[in-house]
């Protein structure tokens, strides 16, 4: 069965692209399954840092085809940027390796209005999104007033459809006593964007599926992360799609039988960007030492957003239901290096809410406001890691503190990243 899926099992951020870039390398195709450019995934090409936020990692490697799929929303005027940029670094972005499903959704201009204009009505209960028009872009696909990306094929219905939607979405920003949108700037754009991806756009899920059968191997992509999905994250401090495998399955069209490893992404901390409750976030000095200063592209500050992000002690209640709600095969820890020099660690392991101790999360955001950490301490290590390629370099507590996660989840773990580079992987 030749399908494997990377799921973030955090708040987003894990590292996925890392984890996609190191499966890509043996992928035939690695196909996006949902979210927009939200998405902020950082890799290596040579000495450059790329941030890509709607292609698919696997863009870097030539073997690869890549897929934007069904379930995503996509700007078609930041795509081509993104296009442009990784094609400057002379890797291939033509129509015969990138796919671009025909029954995705675009993100217009007045998405984002409405986006920016929903935060600041909510005012200090805003979501924290990314301002980039994802929910109102998802809002009208389940509306069904959105407008799917093969409408680009015939230039004249998309102006018609494009200047409908923007005369509407005008309308009800200015009853609302917010500023709307360029019509014509807007169509203009978007339909030399339409002209450029005209030759991309194609029926994905039949392609897919006759690949998985011919017995290709297909890495799923995603965007965010489980505790962000829209049905088993902190409702509403969630993203407006499915970053959960269910999501990977109905954002590319294929069933479960071609499904033979899902593959969990977390991080040997917690972080989470915007807002929602956080049980073991950490507003000290610990907390910054985790962050970073912000000086390194791979501290913590969102890829997409610049936001400096929370951080706080891995949360174990929160990945154990990740593990369960997606079925991990097995789970890949990322930036296990920057717990080094740490001589304790802690894992919350439960919560206490109200007198009662839980092992999984609440479904109530008020619940889970309550909640108060219930740690286990273990030893932390003073050596450097990041040059260590074989699990048994590692130091004796690093080893100890991999293998109490993998008990306490029960999924195991058989790959770790200690640092940003590609050959910084340490397999157990």
């Amino acid at each position: 069965m030749p399908a494997t899926i990377i799921i973030g099992a955090q708040w987003g951020d894990e590292g996925k692209g890392r984890a996609v870039d190191w499966l890509a390398s043996k992928a035939d195709v690695v196909a996006r399954f949902s979210g927009g450019d939200n998405a902020g995934h950082t890799v290596f090409v040579g000495s450059d840092v790329l941030k890509l936020h709607l292609l698919p990692s696997g863009i870097l490697h030539e073997q690869a085809d890549c897929i934007l799929g069904n379930g995503m929303v996509i700007n078609p005027v930041n795509l081509i940027k993104e296009i442009d940029r990784v094609m400057a670094l002379g890797i291939d972005v033509s129509p015969s390796r990138l796919l671009i499903s025909n029954r995705a959704h675009l993100i217009t201009p007045a998405h984002i209005a409405q986006d920016a204009a929903r935060e600041e009505a909510l005012g200090a209960g805003k979501i924290g999104t990314t301002l980039r028009g994802i929910g109102p872009a998802y809002s009208d696909k389940i509306a069904r007033r959105g407008i799917r990306a093969g409408v680009m094929a015939d230039p004249a219905e998309f102006a018609d459809s494009l200047r409908t939607a923007l005369d509407v979405a005008n309308a009800g920003l200015a009853r609302d006593g917010f500023a709307g949108v360029n019509v014509n700037e807007a169509i203009d754009a978007y339909l030399t964007a339409a002209h450029r991806l005209r030759p991309y756009l194609t029926d994905t899920t039949v392609y897919i599926n006759q690949r998985l059968k011919e017995g290709a191997r297909v890495v799923c992509e995603g965007a965010q992360g489980t505790l962000l999905d829209v049905d088993h994250g902190s409702y509403p401090f969630v993203t407006s799609s499915s970053p959960s495998v269910g999501g990977a399955l109905a954002g590319l069209g294929f069933g479960p039988k071609y499904v033979d490893s899902v593959v969990g992404v977390a991080k040997a901390f917690s972080t989470r960007v915007g807002s929602g409750a956080m049980p073991t976030e950490l507003n000290d000095e610990l907390g910054s030492r985790l962050r970073g200063s912000g000086e390194n592209f791979w501290d913590e500050y969102g890829t997409t957003t610049g936001r400096p992000r929370r951080t706080g002690w891995l949360d174990i209640v929160m990945l154990r239901y990740s593990a369960e709600v997606n079925g991990f095969t097995e789970l890949l820890i990322t930036k296990l290096d920057i717990l080094s020099g740490l001589s304790e660690l802690k894992l919350c392991v439960a919560y206490e809410v109200d007198g009662s101790t839980i092992e999984y999360p609440p479904a109530s955001v008020g619940a889970l406001d309550r909640a108060v950490p219930v740690f286990e301490t273990l030893p932390g290590w003073s050596e450097e890691i990041s040059n260590k390629r074989r699990g048994n370099d590692l130091p004796a507590a690093a080893r100890a503190y991999i293998k109490r996660i993998s008990e306490l989840i029960d999924v195991p773990i058989r790959v770790v990243s200690v640092g940003p580079e590609r050959d910084q992987l340490v397999h157990l």
